[in-house]
């Protein structure tokens, strides 16, 4: 009898319960109709959401009567926010399309906080490439896309090359801003260079990219310390359709393109794409000096091609969670520049194989990484090593065969011996990374937590690396962020903190902190963040051309007893305002002002012996020279170091003014500078006891103009973007791109342009103004055209250095597009 009471009382009270509560139920879909699977459904004042299912559909269940302000977003497209009424007993229907942003501040990133938020609410600097801008943007490298955003050094090094950096120190070998792809880094594994062109994935399958400005370490760990660049693909749930494209243009340039995706059923989607690109780099020779003497570099090819493929298959085991398994690869060949001339790299393939896991509180990823060449070299080496072979009498054949090796010596007449002088780089390196993460909002808090995992495994078959027998590091980092919003009054605040352990360098804390305030249609705020950079394998166990560059994981002694310390953590402390919102209904501004004090900075290379007074290396860290690089008697060495202190510092201003909802003005400035310790003798680059502002070199302009016109209407696009980069020194290992200059105040100048400066020949300082251009126009859905011009007036400007002046680039596509989702709208 009791047990029958209590069932009655549980059904009674679960009765009452319901009559006091009701429910809201949907679809939300995109603006042509498409349901969007994984769209945020949620009610503040409730703190209830959930996340919309295969069919966009969504539910929520047992909400108390009355009327409240209900959320909907998803990332790429604009906040919809929604007053609806709960009816006791009754089930409240919201269907709701929503757009593409297309006001900036409505954007939704997810890349700062690793989770859906407003762009106005990150407490960052961030720049969004949307898919939008991609589809409008007709050329098969879309890394030019970056040279349009605020406070992002951009370079152009050829028909190909095109590289980014952030807030100062560049070189050309820069490393130090971090790259990922769909949570996995898109690094190499030695070097911890951007992958660039080596990347796997294609452009049509390019959802949008977020670049992230200053240090972004406590989430996404070391190297992440100048800035962050993510790239987000497209989910096949939302992108169904074929996507078949043809581009080429001038310097021989041809793309070819294919892209599916189909969700299958309401648990199983895919999508697969592949691209073949090829062309021919600039008419240019890097000229190669063996004394005085010039050389053109030995059988420099310039062809480039690459070919890439992937494919991806989604689960959802349930409709608010995700399994995603991937596999890519990439296989290339170009041309690549380093800080000791420059490389043709051939035959180097990336495989990459991943699986995800995302929930509404869950995340988990893991990766592996697999780089293979064996038959990329070192022109510049190679170059000079046929020349001693040539020069002492050998054949031709024999000269080439050779001077992939060793380097011919001559000690008398007839009499000479062979040097290891190796400029072949073989690569088998691998890497493996694992994370898993928490999050979870109780009323205004939110939680995240989270660890990662990373074994690096570098081989390069005794080529380029002191690694008999491979070289592994690991590290390990667990972090936490919290962040208090408070609703009414518009304050935010935010806290982070990530303990990341490394093999060599033990524990490192990276702490973030931010305060965020809206104030009208715009958030004011400050923040403080610490980033952290790792040197890499390459940095610490480099030993390239016979050990004329060799890594600093040890170490050095000269011959007169000066120290070299070997390699620390360089950190970097960043203090930042910024200010992102609507002026009026036209105008919107992104600005903000930081400030940089950066501690043991890995210099670029630099020559650590002073042979021409007798100052030889003799030992790295506690072994003869000799013993660690056969042959080597030390005289000139080329390695990495730790500057002392420096300061930077520096603004970026971007404005949008839409002149009507299909015609805007983009207008971005950027100022940047230093303030060098000159009593700090870790800053003497030349070690002669004295430091002069010019030997930490920043290489970046102080100044950075642009200005861009927008038109999309109808079925036309286009776009018009004039860049101005101030002129500005670059010195990076040999190569030297600078203005005529007395270096140490002794009279004479130690830096000659349109001469030759060391081993290279110096063009002069890099900068300038250039003009691009893109149009195109949408025949029908499905087919379209474009055009894009790089350097339309084809001014005379040099962006990087050992690279051609760019002239004017021409690239005409044709796309045609097949949407699942037409076909299924046409048959029912």
């Amino acid at each position: 009898m009791k047990k029958l009471l209590l069932i009655l009382t549980l059904i009674s009270t679960f009765t009452m319960s319901a009559q006091n509560t009701g429910s809201l139920e949907g679809i939300i879909t995109e603006g042509s109709g498409t349901p969007l699977s994984g769209a945020t459904v949620y009610i503040k004042a409730l703190d209830k959401g959930t996340v919309t299912d295969y069919d966009g559909k969504f539910i929520l269940e047992n909400l108390a009567a009355g009327t409240y302000e209900v959320s909907i977003s998803y990332v790429g497209y604009a906040i919809t926010t929604q007053s609806v009424s709960i009816m006791a007993g009754k089930t409240t229907q919201l269907n709701t399309s929503l757009k593409e942003s297309d006001s900036i501040l409505n954007e939704v990133v997810i890349t700062a906080n690793k989770q859906p938020q407003k762009i106005t609410d990150v407490p960052a600097t961030v720049n969004v490439i949307t898919s939008k801008d991609i589809e409008e943007f007709p050329s098969f490298n879309i890394g030019e896309l970056a040279a349009r955003q605020k406070g992002v050094d951009f370079v152009r090094s050829g028909v190909l090359g095109t590289g980014i950096n952030i807030r100062g120190f560049n070189s050309a070998f820069n490393s130090k801003n971090l790259q990922v792809t769909d949570d996995r880094l898109s690094t190499l594994i030695a070097t911890g260079l951007p992958m660039g062109s080596f990347s796997t994935v294609t452009k049509d399958d390019i959802a949008r990219v977020e670049i992230l400005l200053g240090p972004n370490g406590t989430l996404y760990g070391p190297n992440a310390h100048n800035g962050l660049v993510s790239t987000i693909t497209k989910n096949p749930r939302q992108s169904e359709g074929t996507t078949v494209a043809l581009g080429f243009g001038n310097q021989s340039v041809l793309t070819t393109r294919l892209r599916h995706a189909e969700a299958i059923n309401e648990k199983f989607a895919y999508k697969f794409h592949f691209e073949k690109s090829q062309g021919k780099e600039f008419n240019y020779v890097d000229s190669v000096y063996v004394g005085t003497e010039s050389y053109t570099e030995l059988d420099l090819n310039r062809h480039f091609d690459s070919k890439k493929y992937g494919a991806s298959i989604y689960y959802k085991p349930t409709k608010g969670s995700e399994i995603t398994g991937y596999y890519g690869h990439s296989l290339n060949n170009n041309i690549g520049i380093t800080s000791a001339g420059r490389n043709q790299i051939k035959d180097w393939s990336i495989d990459v194989a991943q699986l995800k896991y995302v929930s509404q509180h869950f995340f988990a990823n893991t990766y592996y990484t697999w780089s293979r060449t064996d038959d990329t070299y070192a022109i510049n080496q190679r170059t000079q090593n046929y020349v001693s072979f040539i020069e002492n009498g050998f054949s031709e054949e024999e000269a080439r065969e050779r001077s992939f090796t060793e380097q011919w010596f001559p000690l008398g007449p007839g009499v000479g011996v062979p040097l290891q002088r190796g400029a072949l780089f073989k690569d088998a390196s691998e890497r493996f990374n694992a994370e898993a993460q928490y999050n979870n909002n109780w009323n205004n808090l939110h939680v995240t937590l989270g660890a990662q995992y990373q074994l690096d495994m570098a081989d390069s078959k005794g080529t380029y690396l002191l690694d008999e027998g491979g070289i592994d590091l690991d590290q390990t980092g667990i972090y936490t962020q919290l962040e208090y919003k408070l609703a009414d009054s518009g304050w935010g605040f935010l806290f982070g903190g990530r303990l990341d352990n490394h093999e060599l360098y033990g524990s490192n804390f990276i702490p973030k902190v931010a305060v965020t305030k809206k104030l009208n249609n715009g958030t004011f705020r400050v923040t403080y963040g610490k980033g952290i950079a790792v040197p890499s394998i390459l940095n610490l166990k480099g030993n390239l051309f016979g050990g004329l560059v060799l890594g600093n994981g040890e170490g050095f002694t000269l011959t007169d007893g000066t120290k070299i310390a070997k390699l620390d953590v360089e950190t970097i402390n960043s203090y930042e305002i910024g200010y992102k919102g609507q002026l009026s209904d036209k105008l919107f501004i992104d600005v903000n002002a930081y400030y940089n004090q950066s501690d043991n900075f890995i210099s670029p290379l630099r020559n650590i012996a002073d042979a021409a007074n007798g100052n030889f290396v003799t030992h790295v860290g506690d072994k003869p020279i000799g013993e660690v690089s056969e042959g080597n008697t030390g005289a000139f060495i080329l390695t990495y170091s730790n500057f002392g202190h420096v300061d930077t510092y520096g603004a970026d201003i971007g404005l949008n003014y839409y002149f009507t909802d299909h015609f805007r003005t983009s207008i971005n400035y950027s100022y940047f500078d230093r303030d060098l310790d000159t009593n700090d003798l870790d800053n003497d680059g030349n070690l002669d006891g004295q430091v002069l502002e010019n030997e930490l070199p920043i290489n970046t302009p102080n100044h950075k103009f642009s200005v861009g016109l927008h038109y999309n209407k109808g079925k036309f696009y286009g776009a018009i973007f004039g860049r101005y980069v101030e002129k500005y020194d670059f010195f990076s290992g040999i190569n030297v791109a600078a203005e005529t200059q007395d270096q140490d105040g002794d009279g004479i100048n130690e830096i000659v342009e349109n001469a030759q400066v060391g081993r290279t020949w110096n063009y002069g300082q890099l900068g300038g103004f250039t003009i691009d251009a893109n149009a195109g126009y949408n025949i029908s859905d499905q087919l379209s055209m474009g055009l894009s011009i790089t350097n339309l007036l084809n001014a005379e400007i040099r962006e990087f250095v050992a690279s051609p002046a760019i002239e004017t680039l021409v690239s005409l596509e044709l796309k045609y597009q097949f949407s699942l989702k037409q076909k299924t709208a046409t048959v029912n």
